[in-house]
């Protein structure tokens, strides 16, 4: 059997749900983004001098008409110390102070994002940098332990003059044992010559004397 959900008693709130915003009269709701960049380029175009060339032509412009021209058609007459002008002029210095302020704080909080992605990519370049050193030097390690085209030469050399001492060696270790063995040929034949002289002595000194072979 299934749970029944537990009824919402009317007139509270639900924890689920955003509370809805509370006074008597409705906040005005506008982008921050859009107006900081609207702020923005107010603030770049107020700092340069084609601004200031236009307020100056706005100011002579105004003070000649409300000078020069009667009475009847000036709306800042002189006699009241140009106030609708001074009023113009104070109310746009109160608006622009604020609008560079906004633009130097969006410009900071640019700085110092740019700042901590800086200091990322240095700490990346810094281990990159300390992989790349510790590379080297294990490629240090292991090339100065190979053998290099000198030490190569070295060894053939001190190996080519040991084949050749070996060599020469053996030559007359072979030549030597020629004449040991002739030696010991010529020696083993005139042993098998005496022995046989020994031997072949005796037999003609033993035979017995036969007459009638003679005689015949």
């Amino acid at each position: 059997m299934a749970e029944r959900a537990p009824r919402r008693q009317p007139g509270r709130a639900r924890l689920d749900q955003p509370v809805a915003q509370r006074g008597a009269f409705p906040r005005p709701h506008y982008d921050p983004e859009a107006f900081g960049r609207l702020s923005e380029r107010i603030a770049r175009f107020l700092g340069t001098s084609r601004f200031l060339v236009y307020l100056t032509v706005f100011c002579l412009v105004w003070l000649a008409w409300n000078s020069a021209v009667p009475r009847g058609w000036q709306f800042d007459p002189e006699r009241t110390n140009f106030t609708l002008l001074t009023l113009i002029l104070s109310l746009q210095a109160s608006y622009a102070a604020p609008l560079i302020l906004l633009a130097q704080n969006r410009q900071a909080d640019r700085d110092r994002v740019s700042l901590e992605e800086d200091r990322s990519a240095n700490q990346r370049l810094q281990a990159d940098v300390e992989y790349l050193t510790r590379e080297l030097a294990a490629l240090r390690l292991s090339l100065g332990e190979t053998a290099t085209r000198d030490f190569l030469r070295d060894q053939l050399r001190e190996l080519t003059e040991e084949v050749v001492a070996r060599t020469s060696e053996g030559v007359y270790d072979q030549q030597a044992r020629l004449q040991r063995e002739e030696r010991e040929k010529r020696a083993e034949r005139k042993r098998r010559s005496r022995e046989k002289e020994k031997t072949e002595t005796p037999q003609k000194l033993s035979e017995p004397f036969d007459g009638e072979a003679d005689s015949a």
